[in-house]
């Protein structure tokens, strides 16, 4: 049995955590190094870390924050924000980061999947993907979720699975802060259609929500959270001792 995944989510702003509800109101956290350490320390498998505001204000990810984070945690670190080229991939990269996100940059260039697949291997390369329902179907969100690109989310899941990305953040705006559960019907839909780890993200509000997660849909390689962890309301160590009571797999 594969062992599934617990990973934390580092929302980045102006150099501080942040978190909303539905990608809006966005409240300070806590700092990304001190935060990402304690992660570290206590049980997560890997970490993600988002410059949220860096493609939607054109400019590149502070690096500088992520390589105080990169060196202080001692697990695989996800960094996305502001990745438009290849360049940017060779960036991230050697500040510490493992793999590579691609987003509203893969959306405005789609030859960077496999151009960064064939340069860095497909493992470094996630393609994460903001997605709501419009009108009946899966919309990709660009820019933090701020502007509907009109693309049907499971063609571009596909496409992108099939131009080399070897990993796929699945985040659904409609659930996303709200705490009622990962969105498992639009899971469902990508999981069907890809032979990739998909990474649920967004609705995770108790420690049974991931438990109804792996159970619904065996498959699923990793559920990523925020501010359940951010807040104290799930300590990763009782999530854990919780999944495998229930006979999920983890790394305790």
């Amino acid at each position: 049995m594969i062992t599934k995944r617990i990973i934390p989510c580092l929302d980045v702003r102006d150099g501080r955590v942040v978190k909303g509800v539905n990608f809006e109101g966005l409240q300070d956290v806590n700092d990304p190094v001190a935060l990402a350490k304690y992660y570290s320390d206590h049980g997560a498998d890997e970490l993600v870390f988002y410059d949220i505001t860096a493609s939607h204000e054109g400019r590149k990810l502070f690096t500088d924050i992520l390589r105080d984070t990169a060196s202080t945690i001692f697990i695989p670190l996800t960094v996305g924000g502001g990745i438009n080229t290849v360049e940017d991939f060779e960036r991230v990269l050697k500040c510490g980061a493992d793999k590579v996100s691609v987003n509203s940059g893969a959306i405005r260039n789609p030859d960077l999947i496999p151009q960064a697949a064939a340069k860095y291997g497909s493992q470094c390369v996630v393609l994460s993907v903001d997605a709501k329902r419009v009108d009946g179907s899966f919309h990709v969100f660009r820019n933090g979720g701020r502007i509907d690109t009109g693309l049907d989310a499971l063609e571009w899941i596909e496409q992108g699975v099939r131009n080399g990305a070897g990993e796929v953040v699945l985040n659904s705006i409609d659930t996303d802060g709200v705490k009622q559960g990962f969105d498992l019907e639009m899971l469902e839909a990508v999981n069907r259609i890809v032979r990739v780890p998909v990474i649920a993200s967004g609705g995770a509000g108790c420690a049974q929500d991931f438990v109804r997660l792996f159970q619904t849909i065996p498959e699923i390689s990793a559920g990523l959270a925020a501010s359940i962890f951010h807040f104290g309301e799930v300590q990763i160590s009782d999530l854990k001792r919780e999944l495998k009571k229930e006979g999920i797999s983890v790394r305790i």
